[in-house]
């Protein structure tokens, strides 16, 4: 039923008889080529020959008014039918309006316009027809009735009230053409409205009229571009005072607004143009103060084009400062804790020297604190306090400040998980620079509470030393050690101070608690400096003790050679002794060579027994031992050690990786001892010997078969 039914959409015409019949393809059954090829020129040149010729109806010649009347007739009856099927169609309507008016029946035309008009009047495009119909044919009041009724009933139309003020301009009612634009603004439309109502009255030299429709206009429109229209109209007139007024007025309007740039550039280039450069730098000073630093980029650039040309050497310096403060302050927003770009940024306001700035981004940059509490993430902050300390006291020269700074930030370091040493001492080096002897001593005091660290107890013993406190200095070292017992350093600075107190015995004192300490983070040095402290002192026997106590420790190759060179060392003390007889010398010398000897020997044994795997160690003190014996001179005996050297031996050994496969071979030095080759012939001849027994047995046996 459906398919039986009109469709409004189709003229009332049915599915069925709509639809397109195409012919059914047919099917191609022998594929192959065939013998005579065409091309598809030819195709096309074959049907335009076959064509047969444009049927087209006979021209019909009316000569009499019943024929018209029958023709006209008959025309209106077709489209009154197709008006009827398909009503919503415009072109039939604008067909049938038009050929109304092609036979003069205007009054015809104008019913079939109005009937157009009442299926869809909200079609701009009707009534610019309808209203061009009588516009063509002098119908002018009927025309602007027309286009009274469009512009009330469709005043968001631009084209309509345009084609309405041109068609009453044309016929030169220039008081209706502005009575219609007055309607017009009535609406608020857009900027192209009022400018074109501007060069209307412009046109006709209506200056004062053109004038209070700018004035209108920004306050309808409030924009920045319409502003700046309104300033150029006033400069393009000669009134600088009016367009300097313009401009004034926008700033204080819209000096927020997103477009602000573009207002201060055409400020600045108006004044640049009526000569007042000063003018132009304050506005440009103005608008960079004002004006946040991501939108001011083509400012930036402006300004430092325009310190170029008529600015002086500072003001130049100051325009690119000004460029680079912008690069920066991008920066430091994009990523404000990047403390690299803080320090360029304070850097370059430190070379300008302006003290507010300077600390208005010292406060900014230590504001961003780091968001973990980890060390590495700290010490780069940590110069940002460092560096605006210095800034306070050395250029600002403001003490107070200078304290309030350290003091903050040591309220900010969170010392329960790490400390820097280095504020702490800043801070009481500062107030040692202000003669405040007390509030160093009590920053340094706290820092010992609060975060030890060896720096911070280096430093006040320093301090405390130069200043001739004695017991100031033991109390700090005896804290110092009870915090670190195993740090040697403290231990031998401590016997140190005390040697050089003259207090011989604390410092041995002191020496003996070091070295009976289960744990010491370096015992080499600290037993190098009791042995040194106890050789300084003539002590020879108690430091034969120490080296003893040493070797029971450790037999390290280092050990035994500074023994023997201490024993070796004895010979000059002994010479020095000018008051003894020339024979009591030379007994001493032999007997200094004689412990020196066995030194060497018994650390010679050692190694051959206990670590003959040590081969290295052993050759290298033979070696040490031959280069001693020849510095003895005639007392020296060489061929006693240098039948003791060994061989050096070039031999090849195979490299394992980490999984045990063989991954090719290596070449390694191997020494070979004298008491290594005899035993070594030894074994050939024992060889040798069974092998010649072996023999004469079986020459025995052989006799004895025959």
């Amino acid at each position: 039923m459906a398919n039986r039914e009109g469709d409004p959409s189709l003229g009332y015409l049915t599915r069925k008889e709509t639809e397109v019949k195409l012919p059914r393809p047919t099917r191609v059954k022998n594929k192959t080529p065939a013998p005579i090829q065409i091309t598809a020129e030819q195709i096309l040149r074959e049907a335009r020959e076959r064509q047969e010729a444009e049927i087209r109806p006979p021209k019909q010649k009316i000569t009499d008014p019943t024929e018209l009347a029958d023709y006209r007739l008959r025309k209106r009856k077709e489209f009154e039918d197709l008006i009827r099927r398909v009503r919503w169609n415009k072109s039939v309507w604008v067909k049938y309006a038009k050929w109304e008016e092609s036979q003069k029946d205007f009054n015809r035309a104008r019913s079939v316009w109005e009937r157009a008009l009442d299926v869809d009047y909200r079609d701009h495009t009707m009534w610019l027809k309808y209203a061009e119909t009588e516009m063509k044919n002098k119908f002018i009041n009927h025309a602007r009735n027309v286009w009274d009724r469009a512009v009330t009933l469709l005043p968001r139309i631009d084209q309509l009230w345009y084609k309405y003020i041109h068609m009453e301009e044309m016929l030169g009612n220039v008081a209706g053409a502005r009575q219609i634009f007055e309607r017009w603004m009535s609406w608020e439309p857009d900027q192209q409205a009022w400018l074109s109502y501007i060069k209307f009255e412009l046109r006709y030299n209506e200056l004062e009229r053109a004038r209070a429709i700018y004035e209108r206009f920004v306050q309808c429109i409030p924009k920045v571009g319409a502003w700046i229209r309104f300033a150029k109209f006033e400069m393009k007139n000669g009134e600088i005072s009016r367009a300097r007024n313009c401009y004034e007025r926008a700033v204080d309007k819209l000096a927020d607004d997103e477009e602000a740039e573009t207002l201060f550039v055409a400020f600045a280039e108006f004044e640049e143009k009526c000569k007042e450069t000063e003018r132009a730098r304050c506005i440009y000073k103005f608008a960079l103060d004002h004006i946040p630093k991501g939108r001011a980029e083509d400012l930036y650039r402006k300004f430092v084009a325009f310190e170029k040309q008529y600015g002086d050497r500072e003001g130049i310096e100051d325009a690119i400062v000004g460029k680079r403060r912008f690069q920066y302050e991008e920066e430091v927003r994009k990523n404000p804790l990047n403390y690299d770009s803080w320090f360029d940024y304070i850097r370059l306001e430190e070379s300008v020297g302006n003290k507010s700035r300077i600390r208005e981004v010292y406060e900014r940059a230590i504001a961003n604190v780091p968001p973990a509490d980890e060390k590495r993430y700290w010490q780069r902050y940590i110069y940002l306090w460092i560096n605006y300390a210095l800034y306070e006291e050395l250029d600002a020269q403001d003490v107070s400040r200078t304290r309030d700074v350290y003091s903050e930030c040591l309220k900010l370091i969170p010392h329960k998980k790490f400390s820097f040493a280095k504020i702490w001492l800043l801070a009481a080096q500062f107030e040692i620079r202000q003669l405040n002897l007390s509030g160093a001593r009590s920053i340094l005091g706290n820092a010992i509470g609060i975060a030890p660290k060896d720096k911070i107890f280096k430093k006040y013993i320093e301090i405390e030393l130069q200043l001739g406190n004695i017991d100031r200095c033991r109390k700090l070292y005896e804290k110092y050690l009870e915090w670190s017992p195993e740090n040697c350093y403290a231990w031998s600075k401590y016997a140190e101070l005390e040697r050089s107190l003259s207090e011989t015995e604390r410092a041995r004192a002191l020496f003996e608690l070091a070295i009976a300490q289960p744990a010491l983070d370096m015992p080499e040095l600290l037993w190098k400096a009791y042995i040194d402290f106890e050789i300084a002192e003539g002590e020879f026997e108690r430091t034969r003790q120490l080296y003893e106590r040493l070797l029971d420790r450790t037999k390290h190759l280092k050990v035994w050679i500074s023994y023997a060179n201490f024993e070796a060392s004895a010979i000059v003390e002994v010479e020095q002794q000018e008051e003894l007889p020339e024979n009591v010398l030379l007994d001493q010398r032999k007997l200094c060579i004689q412990r020196a000897r066995r030194v060497f020997e018994n650390a010679i044994n050692y190694y051959r027994t206990s670590a003959p795997e040590l081969k290295e160690e052993r050759a290298m003190l033979l070696e040490e031992w031959l280069n001693m014996e020849s510095g003895f001179g005639e007392l020296g005996d060489v061929e006693l050690v240098r039948v003791k050297l060994p061989k050096k031996l070039k031999k090849r050994r195979q490299i394992e990786i980490d999984d045990g496969t063989a991954a090719g071979f290596e070449e390694y030095i191997d020494y070979l001892f004298p008491e290594e080759s005899q035993a070594s012939n030894l074994k050939i001849l024992e060889q040798a010997y069974k092998w010649k027994k072996q023999k004469v047995v079986s020459d025995d046996d052989e006799d004895d078969i025959d």
